[in-house]
């Protein structure tokens, strides 16, 4: 490259944070401009990058899980994770999303002591560069709050740096009615400092404490966190938390417009490091503002799917896929340089807010008197009126598919596969919770020893347990690996389950959902049909419009579809891959 260039996609750089900066600090953002950029020690040689480019395929599957899910005595998690899945996964997933891995003080990693240390139990750096080396890997990034164990709380009661002007303060007198949250806890908290007392926002509970991104000086210790990640091997930053950024009394303190701002910034200081590293935001909101945090292409590469979770277990629920095909025609296709992440069970529970306006109160209240029959616990929080709200259901997946409305029925085992189907033939980069791949039912013992009601879908495996269920054939574990497996090969084989293929919704009733996706370059066309119902479906392959002239096979079964077929007969929550290549 040449020095006229590298000056010039610096020049570019600098003009692209100046203008994010400009937004975010206003007045402040000149003497802003330099220190950011020094903080990710750019190469010389950086060059402006190509806008809109996709540095993921069909290829890409991903499997969420905890560096510490699978306990082998005397041996650090990430150790025992890594064998794990060079042993079982390695042709399944192409990418790793381990939970928070560093020091922290509760809410199972999720209130960070120390963002650049590997909690002990987890191993060290070394096992994460490991890791990288044959996975992609995803880390949390706790942007949101710290640990009130962190040395910048600590520095903040010591009221000495770094940390004294970290927090956002309050007082108990400021009107925050309006703030919209997650939690039931109060709001502040009253913390004694050397200089007396101080009040601390506090979205997520007392032990996390809310970062003041109104002080430019936080923004510049995150921008150093990411640079030591990426150095340590991590591709894929989860931005946790991000709506809730920028707080001001008397607002939502969501969505802010700076919040996207710093998203941008973000973006764009990545961009510039390592186009192929990916931003994803974890916005769990409803519908219409999750889809604000694709920007115009700048902001996140990829958001959190939520509306898909709770939609997609309504509709094998009631055998009704009415709810899940209206919203699948009203998502926009992702722009180039954008995709979705799609999941349907996560360490955390399944979100009520993204089904706003989605589904009505009548089926929301039977959705949730449903799971909490299969075992499920409701958790709450304090709307702006004071009064409590279902704010999630926390569940295993495997328990919330153990029958429909009607009660439990011999039918699980193939809802749930079918609800992973589904998931795997949309658009978008499917990830996998490790406890779906290991059909892990409700940890009730987890449960009772941590009164979390998230710690049910958080179990830990012991490793010689695991692995004899995975090598007994007769096990449920066994048989949903090797199911989960067979469909995941599939996928990653298919040009048409492109994350940016083509995919129109069909109409094919209420009890069959079906969707048509066809690659890029147009050679291949594989309609995803599923019955989302306990009764045998016949459907006409006339509603389908399978080209007539083409040879068409189930890639799921193998079996093909006869010249002079003119109907598609599925069992109770059967799915077809049918396919033209």
């Amino acid at each position: 490259m040449t020095k006229a260039k590298a000056t010039a996609g610096m020049q570019r750089l600098r003009a692209r944070t100046r203008a994010h900066l400009d937004v975010i600090y206003g007045e402040r953002a000149p003497g802003l401009v330099k220190p950011v950029i020094e903080a990710m020690r750019f190469a010389d040689d950086i060059a402006e990058p190509v806008p809109y480019q996709n540095y993921w395929d069909e290829s890409d599957c991903w499997m969420i899980t905890y560096a510490t899910s699978i306990h082998e005595s005397g041996q650090p998690g990430l150790t025992t994770l890594q064998a794990f899945c060079d042993r079982y996964l390695a042709d399944i997933v192409n990418g790793l999303h381990i939970l928070p891995f560093y020091p922290y003080s509760s809410d199972d990693g999720f209130a960070v002591i120390d963002y650049c240390a590997v909690n002990e139990a987890a191993g060290n750096w070394d096992n994460i560069r490991s890791l990288a080396d044959n996975y992609r890997l995803m880390a949390d990034l706790v942007i949101n709050h710290v640990s009130s164990r962190s040395a910048w709380f600590q520095n903040f009661i010591s009221r000495k740096g770094p940390g004294k002007d970290y927090f956002k303060e309050t007082s108990p007198d400021e009107d925050l009615s309006m703030v919209v949250r997650p939690r039931s806890t109060p709001l502040r908290t009253e913390v004694e400092t050397v200089d007396g007392k101080r009040w601390v926002w506090c979205t997520f509970g007392p032990d996390q404490i809310d970062l003041d991104f109104g002080n430019p000086e936080v923004l510049l210790r995150f921008v150093e966190i990411i640079r030591f990640y990426l150095e340590n091997g991590i591709r894929v930053l989860r931005l946790d938390a991000v709506a809730f950024l920028w707080k001001e009394p008397g607002t939502t303190s969501l969505h802010d417009q700076r919040t996207h701002e710093i998203i941008k910034l973000l973006r764009t200081l990545i961009d510039f490091y390592d186009p192929s590293v990916m931003l994803i935001t974890e916005t769990n909101v409803p519908n219409r503002d999750n889809l604000t945090y694709f920007g115009n292409s700048n902001e996140a590469h990829a958001i959190y799917n939520f509306s898909l979770p709770p939609l997609l277990i309504h509709t094998l629920l009631t055998g009704d896929c009415r709810h899940l095909k209206t919203w699948m025609m009203s998502m926009p296709p992702a722009r180039g340089g954008t995709t979705y992440f799609n999941f349907i069970a996560s360490h955390d529970g399944v979100g009520m807010r993204p089904v706003d306006g989605l589904l009505s109160e009548a089926e929301r209240s039977q959705l949730l008197e449903t799971l909490v029959g299969f075992g499920g616990k409701i958790s709450l929080r304090t709307g702006p009126d004071g009064a409590a709200h279902p704010y999630e259901v926390n569940i295993s997946l495997i328990d919330a598919l153990a029958g429909t409305e009607s009660g439990r029925d011999e039918f699980q085992l193939e809802r749930f596969i079918c609800a992973h189907a589904i998931m795997l033939a949309l658009e978008g980069i499917p990830g996998i919770y490790i406890h779906s791949l290991l059909g892990t039912t409700n940890d009730y013992e987890g449960l009772a020893r941590t009164g979390q009601y998230r710690s049910i879908n958080r179990h830990t495996w012991e490793q010689d347990e695991i692995v004899a269920l995975l090598d007994d054939p007769e096990s449920m574990q066994s048989a949903i690996l090797t199911r989960l497996g067979h469909l995941i090969r599939l996928r990653r084989a298919q040009k048409a389950f492109h994350p940016g293929a083509v995919q129109f919704t069909l109409q094919l009733g209420l009890q069959t959902f079906g969707i048509w996706r066809q690659s890029t370059d147009r050679r291949q066309d594989v309609f995803s049909i599923s019955n989302v119902s306990r009764e045998h479906q016949s459907l006409a392959l006339a509603n389908i419009n399978l080209v007539s002239t083409d040879s068409w096979w189930d890639l799921i079964s193998g079996e093909r579809i006869d010249a002079g077929q003119t109907m598609l007969e599925l069992r109770p929550y059967q799915t077809v891959w049918l396919t033209n290549k």
